[in-house]
């Protein structure tokens, strides 16, 4: 499937690593020009996707800063003629240290997570919108989470939802001007932490490595964990002119939940 990605011009944040970074690498492989945001640009992974020939934009930029968002946007516009993509993937990773229980979840931790991930997501949307509504084409893809679907975590829960409901109200207000607005869920996915996460697994349950990592595959439908570029595959169809019908609405890109029923 020609996924008609060539020559479009792609914003992704949180870029210089993980689930942003296998993203922006397949959006260049199907021939988009790329602008990697982060908050440390990374030389690395601008080489990674510079690999496949197109234009890679590098931009150092904190999303929880209105004014280095705009200045960045600018930027892109600037440099590389224009927004038709973005991919919303700027977020501390789920798990990411001990996570408090609910009663003992302070008013700061979430404070934190908002500004980060579902203002951050806002932000940058609000400031690539009027770019593609001009053009009537544009396709925005927030990355949350499969913690939305789960009471174990309030942070988790309260912040993947949250960014549930900013796709959907961003879907009934963009999509008649061309623009369509999505969020996936990636649950466990395969990173450069992986490798950390199952060693402190390991250590924490008294097992082996490789036990460690067949009960994390366990989590899911397929037996394993998903990687980070099959999570990318599934968001690059997202980004594409032929992902049309699907606006406002939630892909789980997790390998399926066992024992449950979405519909």
């Amino acid at each position: 499937m020609d996924l008609q990605l060539t020559g479009r011009r792609a914003v992704v944040t949180g870029g210089s690593r993980g689930i942003g970074l296998a993203v922006a690498d397949t959006l260049a492989a199907e021939g988009c020009d790329v602008a990697l945001v982060s908050r440390t640009p990374s030389d690395e992974a601008v080489r990674r996707v510079a690999r496949h020939g197109t234009r890679v934009l590098p931009i150092a930029a904190d999303t929880t800063d209105e004014a280095a968002v705009q200045a960045m946007v600018a930027q892109v516009v600037a440099e590389l003629g224009g927004v038709d993509v973005l991919v919303n993937a700027a977020a501390q990773p789920a798990g990411a240290g001990p996570q408090p229980a609910a009663a003992e979840t302070t008013d700061a931790l979430l404070r934190e997570q908002f500004e980060t991930k579902v203002l951050g997501y806002l932000r940058c949307a609000r400031a690539v919108a009027p770019h593609m509504t001009a053009q009537g084409f544009g396709r925005i893809v927030n990355v949350s989470g499969l913690n939305a679907r789960a009471s174990t975590s309030l942070v988790g829960s309260v912040r993947n939802v949250s960014v549930a409901a900013l796709t959907a109200a961003l879907a009934e207000d963009l999509g008649p001007r061309g623009v369509t607005v999505t969020v996936v869920h990636p649950g466990l996915t395969v990173t450069e932490r992986t490798p950390g996460m199952i060693a402190a697994k390991a250590a924490a349950d008294g097992t082996s490595q490789e036990e460690a990592e067949r009960a994390l595959g366990r989590s899911t439908r397929l037996g394993r964990l998903v990687t980070a570029e099959e999570v990318a595959d599934v968001i690059a169809f997202l980004c594409s002119p032929r992902s049309v019908a699907i606006n406002g609405d939630a892909v789980a890109v997790g390998g399926g939940q066992p024992g449950v029923t979405y519909y």
